[in-house]
Formats: structure tokens, sequence, C-alpha cells
């Protein structure tokens, strides 16, 4: 029978929680060189929450070290894959064993409600981590077609050891998708973290020792960008960066690369992404999917479908059933609240910069045509309501700039070719979408924008089985599916000449 969580249950396993903010290096838990700390204010209620080491280069310095020794003795990458497969797999089982841990620890930095972090994040930490183990053993090398008198082995070899930063949106997910192809590969991984959301991390890599992954194999640095993840990206003996957040940010990532030591980069940025609605579309269908699709983490989602574009004839319709969603499905609330669909935004500064941005798109000739307000002020917390807004045109700033909260702006075109036009006006790329029930219009649409999912009727369907990135300043390289191993990789070719 499965559990009946209540808030009460949450607080009271809250209560009962004990934190360890120190890095986890060489495969045991660390304070910082300096000795420094720092706290972050809880989203949901605005306190204090735990202290968490301050890390800076020396830090850095000392996990790259752990993750280099470990890479060179062989001990990750020279075992035998079996062996290697039953320790990720034990990784995943461990992950689910603690998944109520993990999640009150997510719901705590971020603010998402308690059920989406145990039901949705926790869930998906440990099958992306299941995923990659079972392909360990399933890696094949290659023989190159070389005539009868040479063979060339073609080698997939892991790069060495691989800087991973990662958003506070989406921690434990987004952690999977790069420790779970990196670590399989056979590298050696340091992990900065957002400075938002340390704790799941650490919790993660001791878990990862509890399976056997050998000490240094996973590493965990906690503290600010420029003081711990600008020294990773800069490190000359980290082979490659994998980074998920800004497009600002990657941009200095890509930087520091050519900086230091040329150090290969993935990056996974940020979006705006176009839902496209023909007036032939189920409006239904349609409305929900921009509510959930644009208002799903508070907003707090990098491909979210932030660009409602919608035909002419049929906006205000669709507009009225996207509000009737929002009120009837989308519940703000509490994050231990069970029964709550969004929660709080992750940050008091991100709260105001959202709620600022409002404010211009009010002002530069945005119409509110419901929410978009901050809210449940008296708990403390960060919490701003679903809105949307009409007479958008895409020249305006709710249309160009990424708001990373519960904001949706609705674009009006007449014509296919208008449509197209509005959701490829854009410098990013990550996804999109296209509502019709004409699928001669839909293959043609969904073939034509440039971004690197697409949706047809649907949105943010997915699984680990595809792959996940963008096109333009969204960045390149993909999370999720067997490719992800590739980047994780470089190849090897030896000959062997006979006579």
């Amino acid at each position: 029978m499965a559990k009946e969580y209540t808030r009460a249950y949450w607080e009271s396993l809250l209560a009962e929680l004990t934190f360890e903010g120190r890095h986890f290096i060489d495969g045991a838990r660390r304070a910082s060189v300096s000795g420094e700390t720092f706290t972050r204010f809880r989203p949901m209620d605005g306190r204090p929450g735990p202290e968490l080491a301050r890390g800076n280069s020396k830090d850095i310095g000392a996990a790259v070290a752990a993750a280099r020794a470990v890479f060179e003795s062989g001990a990750w990458r020279k075992k035998e894959p079996l062996e290697k497969k039953k320790i990720m797999l034990k990784w995943a089982d461990l992950i689910r064993q603690h998944g109520e841990e993990l999640a009150l620890l997510e719901t705590l930095d971020v603010g998402k409600p308690i059920m989406a972090s145990l039901n949705v994040d926790v869930r998906l930490a440990a099958e992306g981590i299941q995923y990659y183990g079972e392909m360990i053993d399933k890696l094949y090398d290659e023989i190159a077609p070389t005539g009868p008198n040479a063979r060339a082995l073609v080698r997939k070899v892991p790069l060495g050891v691989i800087g991973a930063i990662t958003p506070w949106n989406y921690p434990l997910i987004i952690d999977a998708w790069k420790l779970g192809p990196a670590i399989a590969a056979g590298n050696s991984v340091v992990l900065k973290p957002a400075e938002q959301s340390s704790l799941s991390a650490i919790r993660l890599a001791e878990l990862a020792g509890e399976a056997g992954l050998p000490a240094g194999v996973f590493n965990v640095v906690t503290g600010y960008g420029e003081e711990a993840g600008k020294p990773l990206a800069l490190h000359m003996d980290v082979d490659m960066i994998a980074f998920t957040g800004s497009t600002e940010v990657g941009k200095l990532i890509m930087g520091y690369a050519a900086q230091s030591n040329v150090k290969r980069v993935a990056l996974e940025l940020g979006g705006k992404s176009p839902l496209v609605v023909f007036d032939d579309a189920d409006l239904d269908a349609a409305a929900s999917a921009a509510a959930w699709g644009c208002f799903y983490n508070s907003g707090e989602t990098c491909h979210a479908s932030t660009r409602l574009i919608v035909q002419r004839s049929v906006q205000e319709t669709l507009i009225e059933r996207i509000e009737a969603v929002t009120r009837r499905e989308i519940t703000l609330g509490h994050p231990l609240d069970p029964s709550a669909q969004i929660g709080a935004l992750i940050e008091e500064d991100h709260m105001n910069k959202v709620l600022s941005m409002i404010d211009a798109g009010e002002k530069e000739g945005g119409r509110r045509a419901f929410g978009a307000k901050r809210v449940m002020d008296e708990t403390g917390g960060y919490y701003v309501s679903p809105g949307v807004f009409v007479d958008v045109t895409n020249d305006m700033m709710l249309a160009r700039q990424e708001i990373f909260g519960p904001v949706l702006a609705a674009i009006p075109f007449d014509t296919e070719e208008e449509a197209l036009r509005i959701a490829n006006d854009t410098i990013y790329g990550l996804a999109g979408a296209v509502f019709t029930r004409d699928m001669d219009r839909a293959h043609r649409f969904s073939e034509a924008i440039h971004a690197g999912t697409v949706w047809i009727n649907s949105y943010d369907i997915s699984n680990f089985a595809t792959p996940f990135g963008g096109f333009k300043q969204s960045g390149f390289g993909r999370d999720r599916s067997v490719h992800a191993i590739d980047k994780y990789c470089d190849y090897k070719t030896i000959w062997q000449q006979f006579g």
C-alpha cells in the first residue's frame, strides 16, 4: 500500500534531518581549506538554511588531484565492466532507498513541491544512474576496414577528469544527466553544484561511495561560481567542462576553456521556447500543454514554453482555457504541502528580478490577462503566481528574454509563414511545439523550427532514450540517451601492420 504523505509527516522528517554541508573529496567529507562557510535562505520561508563549505581554488585543486589520481590508477577506469555495472545499479537503488531524504533536501534548497521532488526528481535521478549503469557492459570498440595486412582497432576511451557545473532548478536530475554517462564511460568527476542547491549533490556522492564507487571518482565542491566554478573551468588538469546554466555564464565557460588548456566544453543553456497553436488545434490539449509547459516548477525550466504563438482567431478562447487549467490544476502552495503543484522561486533576488521583468513588460505594452504577481508574502518565502500576458509582439522583452519565472507571453499570428518566422526569431533553440490537426503541416512545421526538441500536439514528453540539448545560443552537446556517452570520450586508433 502506498504511503500517505501529509505536511505534518514532512515537517516531522525535516525536524529529524541532520545536515552536513562540507565538500565531498576523495571519498570523505572535508571542510573548506579556508575554513569559510556560507548560508543560503530557504525559498519556502526565507529562513536561513544549513551552513555550507565555501570552496575556492584550493578546494578545487584538491578535488581535481583526487580525481586525476584515481583515473590514472585505473581503479575505476580499468574495472571489469560487469563490476562497474553492479556498482552503478546499487547506487541507483540507494538513491531510491533514500528518496524521502533526497526529496526533502531538494525541496529545502530549491522550493519546489515535495511530491514533485520525490516522484519526479528523485525518480529520474535514479533512472538516469541506472540507465547508464546498464549501458556499461554493452559498449563495444570497432575494427576498421583496412585490408588483409593490417588491423586498426578503434577504441572509445574516457577523457579523464570531467568538471561538471550544474544549475539549481533541477539539481538531482541534471546531476544524474552528467554523472551517469561521464562515470559510466570511465571518467572521474568534480561536481560544482549551484550555490543555491548543494545539499542533494553531497548526499549523492556519499551514496555513490556506499555503493562501491572508488574514492576520488565522484567529488563535490560547494561554493560560489566565481570562487569555485571559475577555478574548475580554468584548471589545467581538467579535461572537459559539462555545464548547464545561463547563456551568459556559458559564454564565460567557453572563454575559460580557451584561456586554460583548450579543454572540451559541452553547454546546455537558456531557452525561449515557442509553442505554436493553429486554429484547427485541439484547444483543450493546447491549453493544458501551454499552462503546464510554462508554469511547471514555477517557470524555472530552461525549455519552458514561454512564448505562446497563437493564431489570432482563437487567441481569446485559448487564453481563457489556459486560465481555467491553471486555476483548476496548477495549485501554488507551501512546498511541504503534498497538494502543491508549484512552490517558491529559488531566492529573493531572483523573485525580484522576475517581478521587475513583469513590470517592464507592462510598461512596454504587454497586457496582463491574469496572475504574474507576488503572493504568499506572509510566509517570508518567494512566491509568484502563474500569469499570462497578451498583446505581446516578438520584439518585446517579454518575448526576447528568459524570465525564468511563471510568465507566459501570448503572441498572435495570421499565417503559417508568420508563425514560423516568429518561432525562429530568437537567439535560442532549445525546444518548441506545434499544435494542429493537419499532420502535413505538423511535420513541415516541426522540421522547420530551429530547436533541439520539437513536440507535436504535446509538450515536455521525453525519456532517457532521447537526447536533449539545443541549437544556437542554447548551447551544444547532448544530455540523455546513448549519445551522451560520446561527449565524455574520444576515439583512439591502434594500428597493427602484418608482414
